[in-house]
């Protein structure tokens, strides 16, 4: 059965997917942004559905591996850095909301430790595979 934190991981990535190209339409059909705030919208979709991606991608890690802090950290982190990242731009690009300017940075941070906390519990994980490997001694064929 798959972990719960890795449907959660695998749906949300879907439904953020989801909604960045819901949020592209709607961008390219409607002109309630302004032109210029397209190159800020243009930013937070491209990231938003890049991020989406990975939150997809550690879904599927968080499904294949043994259980994982590292992964579930990324997941959560990835989630986070779309939220304050991406959700912040569209609110400075599409509703003229500025208040939370100082909350961007921190939302690429949460993405670089998204993807440095994946690939420390995928290193982890396979470290802890080919130490388990070693420790299994092979039998020849002639001792079947």
């Amino acid at each position: 059965m798959t972990p719960i934190h890795a449907r959660l991981f695998l749906a949300f990535g879907a439904l953020s997917a989801a909604a960045a190209v819901i949020l592209g339409a709607v961008a390219a059909h409607l002109p309630d942004v302004a032109p210029a705030a397209q190159p800020m919208f243009q930013t937070a979709l491209q990231l938003h559905m890049f991020h989406a991606l990975g939150l997809l991608a550690t879904g599927l890690a968080a499904a294949r591996l043994p259980a994982s802090r590292w992964v579930m950290a990324a997941g959560g982190l990835m989630m986070l850095g779309t939220l304050l990242f991406s959700g912040n731009l569209y609110l400075r690009s599409m509703a003229g909301i500025d208040a939370f300017r100082f909350v961007t940075p921190w939302g690429g941070g949460a993405w670089i430790l998204a993807w440095l906390a994946l690939a420390i519990g995928i290193m982890k994980a396979g470290k802890s595979e080919t130490t388990a490997d070693a420790a299994v001694p092979e039998r020849s064929e002639a001792g079947r």
